[in-house]
């Protein structure tokens, strides 16, 4: 019927997600869902992703589902939390997205269509630029403010709030804005603007 321990050390670290590609790699035979999810053992999430059952409930639960979601053919997750998403993940600032923001690679491609709640954006990230969390990865401080300008989509109070706060939380250096000005001198002047104070 399936190797439990083994199915159980896969899910706890996301949160107890896991996919239908996990669950036949420990054992389970995929004819076999259908009992357990009938026993309330494990319960569907989405296509293809499950949930164990008596897991405990945990508090931001969907960065893990549609960190799932993002896997590719090989049922490795693809997508990182960015933008307005990452800003909350971080508690950078107040800011409410009315969508899910996630960076997916250039080349991403799903067959079925994209959910509603997500909205996706397409670009390389380094493994520098990436903070690994419980189940799923979100862009580091810099990245996200970087990522969060460049979309022109979060008033000015909140970026104001977002840089103020990675900086007095010792997560962005003052060098590392200043540094801006070579690589990224449209984002270092929209900050000097913004925050003249700090520079």
């Amino acid at each position: 019927m399936g190797n439990q321990n083994q199915l159980f050390k896969i899910a706890a670290p996301q949160q107890g997600f896991f996919t239908a590609k996990q669950a036949e790699e420990c054992g389970y035979a995929r004819s076999n869902f259908h009992l357990l999810l009938a026993s309330g053992e494990w319960t569907q999430e989405e296509r293809g992703i499950y949930r164990l059952g008596r897991y405990p409930v945990t508090e931001r639960q969907e960065l893990v589902l549609w960190t799932l979601w993002s896997r590719n053919l090989k049922d490795i997750p693809q997508g990182v939390w960015s933008h307005e998403t990452a800003l909350d993940i971080l508690e950078l600032s107040d800011v409410m997205p009315a969508k899910m923001h996630m960076t997916v690679p250039v080349n991403f491609r799903r067959r079925i269509e994209t959910p509603k709640v997500l909205y996706l954006h397409f670009r390389h990230l380094d493994r520098s630029e990436i903070e690994e969390r419980q189940g799923y990865r979100v862009t580091v401080p810099l990245r996200t403010i970087i990522d969060v300008i460049e979309a022109g989509t979060v008033a000015d109070n909140f970026l104001i709030q977002a840089v103020r706060q990675s900086m007095d939380r010792g997560l962005v250096a003052k060098e590392e804005l200043v540094a801006l000005k070579n690589i990224h001198p449209d984002i270092y002047l929209k900050i000097k603007r913004l925050i003249h104070d700090i520079f």
